[in-house]
């Protein structure tokens, strides 16, 4: 190594000359609120840089280790007193100030046990101090301090923030340099860079990446949070044909009913992939409801279908031929036939030659996937939807097959979901159901098992037991008209 000792080089390296910077700290004094964790933030006043700015309490390390340096600012600053074994590792971030000045290392330390309250001790360099959530930090903010935070809300322990030299000071969400480095062996939930640079070019800086995904084959999913607040999901579909669908609704007719299902903010069809806001409410999969809130929620299902089912039909679908829904039907019963119990397929058989019986039924917009885990409930009662990759022009009755196993022995709620759907459904509409709870049974065992989705396969099962031993269908008769 070279003995000499020079100045910061911007990066560069130099022969015979080290690379030296400034170190700082910064104290991330972190508190349970009503929002959640809060954060300690000071404004800068008077003759100081950045005056005027929200910032953490900081400052310059001496000769002392960088533990007693926080501890140290902290009590110069706040009157806190923090015990050095108190004082825990959050983020180093590798700064470089805007108008080209001189590169520093900042380590900022989260301290969480402290004595004394927190107030103004140096009221020249100071004239506010709050506390603020994690996840609502104020405006303006010194945009360095701003780096740190949002590196340390991500996890990541290293940071870079390289200002450009016309940058501001204040934290600008369209000017953001921060980029985060995450450790060896640290679990990395996002998805491949492509996808990340399309997100973010959507709705800025993210933050943190959360799998979401169901727990099945080809299923990738994220909730996705934003440097400046918000969250949204992030979806890659499996084919260009589900992202075909999705993309086709989102700009079709899921507007057209206000906010009951999210909004498309950008979708990318070569990386076939989305971003859509997140929906209002707690997901009705595993949900547990005394029987008059479940009365009323499938009411709410039934009132939310009948919308989907009256939206207008795409202008492209004008004089569009029936749906056929049982062209695949040999399919289906080639790729499940191992799976089946002895009968099932006679049954299947038999249904669809019920349904054809009546002749094709009028397509409409559909959900295509109208079941409990794509359904939310809001905290004003209504249901709301998700994930519309499979909506295409179906007769109606396609919504119900995947609700139908909820109605098992329960007459009360097969009269709820009508009373909100408005009417109740005809003997071909029935016959039609049928044979298309047939084929999703059949395609569910099928694709479940190769796809290591259990739940898929246990309903497909018993319906394929209801239909095989001829078990009454709660739709059916009591409820239907001629």
């Amino acid at each position: 190594m070279h003995g000499a000792v020079g100045p910061a080089t911007g990066g560069r390296h130099v022969s015979g000359v080290r690379h030296t910077v400034p170190v700082d700290v910064h104290l991330i004094a972190v508190r349970d609120g009503e929002q959640g964790p809060e954060v300690l933030l000071s404004r800068r006043a008077g003759d100081v840089y950045a005056s005027g700015l929200w910032h953490a309490p900081s400052g310059h390390v001496e000769r002392e280790t960088v533990v007693d340096a926080v501890v140290r600012e902290t009590l110069e600053e706040t009157g806190l007193v923090v015990d050095p074994g108190d004082v825990r590792a959050a983020v180093i971030v590798h700064h470089r100030p805007p108008g080209g000045g001189r590169e520093r290392v900042g380590f900022f330390f989260e301290v969480r046990r402290w004595q004394g309250v927190p107030r103004v001790v140096e009221p020249d360099k100071c004239d506010a101090m709050e506390w603020f959530p994690l996840t609502a930090l104020p405006e303006p903010m010194v945009a360095y301090c701003r780096a740190g935070l949002d590196a340390y809300r991500a996890g990541a322990p290293v940071a870079l923030h390289f200002h450009a030299p016309d940058d501001p000071i204040a934290h600008d969400p369209y000017v953001d340099r921060l980029r985060l480095l995450h450790g060896p062996g640290a679990a990395d939930p996002g998805p491949e860079p492509g996808v990340r640079e399309f997100a973010e070019r959507a709705v800025g800086r993210i933050t943190a990446w959360t799998d979401v995904s169901w727990a099945r084959e080809n299923s990738r999913v994220w909730r996705v949070r934003g440097a400046a607040g918000g969250s949204w999901f992030v979806k890659v579909h499996q084919n260009e044909k589900f992202h075909r669908r999705e993309t086709t609704a989102l700009r079709g007719w899921v507007p057209g009913l206000g906010g009951a299902g999210p909004r498309l903010v950008a979708a990318d069809p070569g990386l076939r992939s989305v971003v859509v806001t997140a929906v209002e409410g707690r997901s009705l999969h595993g949900m547990v409801l005394t029987g008059a809130e479940e009365g009323a929620v499938f009411e709410a299902i039934g009132a939310l279908a009948a919308r989907i089912h009256a939206s207008p039909l795409p202008a492209t679908a004008s004089g569009t031929a029936p749906v056929g829904p049982y062209d695949r039907m040999e399919r289906h019963l080639d790729a499940a036939r191992p799976l089946l119990e002895p009968g099932d397929e006679e049954c299947v058989r038999s249904a669809v030659a019920a349904a054809q019986e009546f002749g094709p039924l009028t397509p409409v917009v559909t959900h295509g996937d109208l079941q409990l885990r794509n359904l939310l409930l809001g905290a004003d009662g209504a249901v709301r939807f998700i994930d519309v990759e499979r909506s295409e022009l179906q007769p109606r009755v396609r919504d119900f097959v995947r609700i139908l196993d909820h109605f098992d022995g329960r007459e009360d709620l097969v009269t709820a979901f009508l009373a909100g759907y408005g009417r109740p459904l005809t003997g071909a509409e029935e016959a039609h159901l049928v044979a298309s709870v047939a084929l999703d049974s059949v395609s569910g065992v099928a694709f479940g098992t190769r796809a290591g989705d259990p739940e898929l396969v246990e309903r497909g099962r018993r319906a394929l037991a209801r239909l095989r031993t001829g078990s009454a269908w709660p739709f059916f008769r009591q409820q239907g008209a001629p």
